[in-house]
């Protein structure tokens, strides 16, 4: 059975800058993986490889058995099952939450599906339910993250890549976002590569982690095995 995702050599970066070297990892469905590292390292210019915001220069990217390297990024997310939840807020403060949704709906055939399809949503989040009809900039930080990852899953996603989901987030809006995180991956199936700066919160909830250096795989294990290896704890926990 092929794995969800595989990257196979990857080299990528911008322009003629090389920033990943050789980059093989794999992921498979239901999977959770958590990519750590310096500043630096190629972390979220991995995630904008395999989404398509960045150069390849060698190597593939295959999911659910096809080769999707040179797919434009609205094929990888509409024919290849692929989400992207970006580091940077993407929450339009004056548009409703339900707006916001539907929005994430945009290479659907009509309105009309996007609203189903947010409608279906909100009855799986009664939290995020209960702000539908609100303007997104009343919103706490965490709640904008959940209503973003929410939004990339309007098109049914197999396969979501965030960038970042605890950053800026106080402890009880992190425990929020991952708890929405949990439900997507033991629940629903959703296979996901993230990359978190909060090292302990990502390698604890992730199947799989990987540390990156200077672009190239330095470690990889379960995230329990990493947490417990003296150099990474060393390095990232300062243990």
């Amino acid at each position: 059975m092929s794995a969800r995702l595989a990257v196979e050599a990857l080299a990528a970066g911008y322009g003629g800058t090389e920033v990943l070297h050789g980059v093989d990892l794999e992921l498979g469905a239901g999977e959770s993986l958590c990519l750590v590292g310096p500043n630096g390292a190629g972390k979220s210019t991995l995630l904008n490889a395999l989404f398509g915001f960045a150069d390849v220069y060698a190597g593939r990217i295959v999911v659910d058995g096809r080769d999707i390297t040179r797919l434009e990024p609205s094929a990888r997310l509409a024919q290849a099952g692929m989400a992207y939840v970006l580091q940077e807020s993407s929450i339009f403060p004056d548009l409703t939450v339900t707006q916001n949704l539907e929005l994430g709906g945009y290479l659907m055939r009509s309105p009309a599906q996007a609203a189903r399809a947010a409608q279906r949503i909100l009855e799986r989040d009664p939290q995020l339910a209960a702000r539908c009809e609100q303007p997104a900039r009343v919103l706490s930080g965490g709640e904008r993250r959940v209503l973003e990852i929410s939004r990339a899953l309007m098109m049914e996603p197999r396969l979501l890549l965030i960038d970042e989901p605890s950053i800026g987030l106080e402890p009880r809006a992190v425990e929020r976002v991952f708890a929405v995180l949990r439900e997507l991956r033991d629940r629903q199936g959703k296979s996901m590569l993230i990359v978190e700066q909060n090292v302990r919160q990502g390698l604890q909830f992730a199947d799989f982690g990987r540390v990156l250096v200077s672009g190239r795989i330095a470690a990889a294990g379960r995230g329990s095995e990493l947490l417990r290896d003296g150099a990474v704890a060393q390095l990232f926990l300062g243990e």
